[in-house]
């Protein structure tokens, strides 16, 4: 008689894209002033500008039947389903200076910015093989 094998237990899958405490306070902030109820923050990548690609930042009504969700820091954040390779392991922070406040895409798959930091170039992440 053969003893059984138990399945090998999977680790967590990591999250897609993470924000750090000041893009989390930042999204609350904007979330609790929007105009209608959401269900979370929409993130892509669209092609356009000068490099190729821009992310994409706007209020999600309802969650797509394929989207990615990620929750992080009391943030419900969805992932088109064509992004989720692009931004892989970004992390999302919000900066202030003097001049200027925006959000910040820290991707470890860019090659490439253009002068203004409006575009990026981004390759996929390679497939992760357990």
């Amino acid at each position: 008689m053969e003893a059984a094998v138990s399945p090998r237990p999977r680790r967590p899958r990591p999250k897609v894209v993470t924000l750090t405490d000041a893009a989390a306070a930042r999204v609350k902030e904007i979330m609790a002033k929007a105009d209608k109820p959401y269900v979370g923050l929409r993130v892509g990548v669209k092609n356009g500008g000068c490099a190729g690609q821009e992310y994409v930042f706007e209020y999600a009504e309802e969650k797509g039947p394929i989207d990615e969700v990620v929750e992080d820091k009391g943030v419900i954040i969805l992932i088109e389903p064509k992004a989720v390779l692009f931004l892989i392991g970004t992390e999302i922070d919000y900066e202030v200076t003097k001049l200027s406040s925006k959000f910040v895409f820290h991707n470890p798959n860019e090659t490439d910015a253009c002068g203004c930091g409006e575009s990026v170039t981004i390759q996929p992440a390679a497939e992760v093989q357990d």
